[in-house]
């Protein structure tokens, strides 16, 4: 574990450090080989030295995203293209139930080939 990627986590109100703490753990069981670090200000999990997800943090929600996605099929009010859908996001705001199995299911997929 990066201790940039615990102080930036640390840093934020209780209820986007508990998501924050799960997407991380949840990243790390489904791709236990994953490095991590702070880049452009956020924390990004890569395999094989490719990015395979990133965690954002905006003041009512934290968004998790996953590369190398194109396989990966969005899931109305889950999981929405970005770009040109070489990437999902989740969007997860207080108070909302996340299924992180359902979440590590879909970086599994789009991490197999990395």
């Amino acid at each position: 574990m990066n201790d940039e990627v615990t102080r930036y986590i640390d840093k934020l109100p209780p209820w986007q450090i508990e998501v924050c703490r799960k997407l991380r753990a949840m990243i790390h069981q489904t791709i236990p080989t994953a490095d991590e670090q702070i880049q452009y200000g956020k924390p990004h999990f890569s395999k094989n030295g490719r990015h395979a997800a990133v965690i954002h943090v905006a003041k009512n929600k934290v968004s998790f995203m996953v590369f190398n996605a194109a396989e990966v099929d969005a899931v109305e009010g889950v999981l929405r293209p970005m770009g040109n859908g070489e990437r999902k996001t989740a969007d997860i705001v207080e108070g909302r139930d996340v299924d992180y199995d359902l979440l590590a299911e879909f970086l599994a997929k789009a991490s197999s080939g990395l």
